[in-house]
């Protein structure tokens, strides 16, 4: 599996899991909703009543957040006026003279009661006399869990799991292949080497492979004073594993390399957008030698 692909699957995991966490830690919260509806009294006429419900109906949003309404509600149920004040919220039903009062709180039961002791409440203001007077539609308030919502939670995981996953999985992608191009733009005019990265399984076999066919000694090289441990590591494991000669996979020895051949160079460089320092220690090596890969520390 490729650094892309492993750097997506843990980020898609780790957003993913983190979504999906916070919404199950935030708590259950409950809505009571109840329907309050204007209705004309006797002798108060239809065109008083029209104007009252016209003007003053929108007000009721403003009621059911008032303290004395707040106070009233809290001292029915038990509840905190201040946890009412945060959770309830009135939407209008357009020309209905409709209210849907809605209470959001942590329990079930406190959502229902302090539905209806708000209601009770703003029916006791009498915000609409002497045209009009508010009226309780539904007998019982509708009780319903809001939050944690698990398949919304769930769904809204894997959505930001996946855009996620894919956005590092394909970051890496990129920079993985500007890192490939740049050594390539960095070496024009010279035979294709074998760029591997630091981390390949197989890297030691495969250099030792091809310090094999070229019949050349190994020569690690440092591009840079940030990559000389990872060099030296490498060089120490390249020299043992030839053995101090060249001795082929499958365990034949090579003929001794010609010192007018020179050195089967590797050179080791950061995975950058570019790479002009290869380009200055490529063009430096003595004629004799030849860059067989580039490792991308």
């Amino acid at each position: 599996m490729g650094r892309p692909v492993v750097a997506g699957t843990l980020a898609a995991v780790l957003t993913g899991g983190g979504v999906l966490a916070t919404t199950e830690l935030a708590g259950e919260q409950y809505e009571g909703r109840v329907s309050l509806v204007a209705g004309p009294v006797a002798g108060g006429g239809a065109a008083q009543y029209g104007e009252v419900v016209s003007f003053t109906l929108p007000a009721l949003a403003e009621l059911a957040r008032s303290p004395s309404v707040l106070r009233t509600a809290a001292a029915d149920t038990g509840g905190d006026a201040e946890v009412l004040a945060n959770g309830v919220s009135v939407e209008l039903v357009p020309a209905s003279g409709l209210a849907r009062l809605t209470v959001r709180v942590p329990s079930r039961e406190l959502a229902g009661d302090a539905a209806s002791a708000i209601a009770r409440a703003m029916i006791k203001a009498d915000l609409l006399a002497p045209a009009a007077a508010l009226r309780v539609l539904d007998q019982r308030p509708d009780v319903i869990q809001v939050s944690p919502d698990r398949p919304f939670g769930l769904g809204l995981a894997l959505t930001v799991a996946a855009a996620a996953g894919v956005a590092v999985g394909s970051l890496r992608h990129l920079r993985r292949t500007s890192a490939l191009a740049a050594v390539r733009t960095a070496l024009p005019d010279r035979p294709p080497v074998v760029i591997l990265r630091a981390d390949t399984d197989d890297l030691t076999e495969r250099l030792a492979r091809l310090c094999v066919v070229a019949a050349r000694p190994p020569r690690v090289l440092a591009v840079a004073a940030d990559v000389e441990s990872t060099a030296r590591a490498l060089d120490n494991r390249l020299s043992r594993r030839l053995g101090g000669e060249l001795t082929a996979p499958d365990g034949r020895h090579t003929p001794d390399p010609d010192p007018v051949l020179g050195e089967a160079v590797v050179a080791v460089t950061r995975g950058a957008r570019r790479q002009d320092q290869l380009a200055t220690v490529a063009a430096l090596l003595p004629e004799p030698s030849v860059l067989i890969a580039v490792v991308l520390a």
